[in-house]
């Protein structure tokens, strides 16, 4: 005999029952240089190295996992811009590569001697050759419990978030934030940004580009 639609056939616990959903929060100035300081005090020199490329990249885990050393050198030295092909999009995004990052990438890669060609970041699972975007995220997560955050409001996109949001808050420039990210429209930017839609408009429309 077939159950009636209407009749419940058990009980279920919401997927996302005592999680925090939506977007992730970026990491503020102060915190940055908490997790830093503490790389840095701990001679975690990948880590390190990983954490600053992937605040001045803004780029998703995917592709930042799969970044090549030659993505980020010129010669024998770290560029000061680079360019990738994102893989969501299919389209090349420019990020800056600050001093400090330079100076971490620069540790890093002395102290693994990695080639041209090699991964920038190795996984230590000998079944990737990179590191896995589920691998980051447990290092993201590990970075912001270790400085006391809720490991449940961050996850991989914080450090593609960091930086945008500080430029934006300081620039009020969303065409700007928007070329950094690789955001093909400006709405996807006033979503991940979460800018209400009115201020956004306003702010476009002042913005010559």
């Amino acid at each position: 005999m077939e159950q009636p639609i209407t009749e419940c056939r058990g009980h279920r616990e919401p997927w996302n029952k005592g999680k925090l959903v939506g977007q992730k929060a970026p990491l503020r100035l102060k915190e940055i240089w908490a997790i830093r300081i503490r790389l840095q005090l701990g001679g975690r020199t990948r880590e390190l190295a990983l954490f600053n490329l992937a605040v001045d990249s803004k780029l998703r885990s995917c592709d930042l996992v799969k970044l090549r050393v030659r993505d980020v050198t010129h010669g024998e030295h770290i560029a000061a811009r680079a360019i990738v092909m994102q893989q969501k999009t299919q389209s090349p995004v420019q990020f800056e590569v600050t001093e400090q990052t330079r100076e971490s990438l620069a540790a890093w890669l002395r102290s693994s001697c990695r080639r041209p060609e090699d991964y920038l970041f190795p996984s230590r699972l000998h079944a990737s050759p990179h590191l896995s975007t589920r691998q980051y995220a447990r290092i993201v997560r590990g970075w912001v419990r270790e400085i006391g955050l809720n490991p449940a409001a961050y996850g991989t996109h914080t450090p593609r978030r960091t930086k945008a949001s500080l430029i934006y808050r300081r620039t009020k420039n969303l065409r700007a934030v928007q070329l950094l990210l690789g955001h093909s429209k400006l709405e996807s930017t006033v979503r991940y940004l979460g800018i209400e839609v009115d201020d956004a408009l306003e702010l476009a429309e002042q913005t010559e580009v």
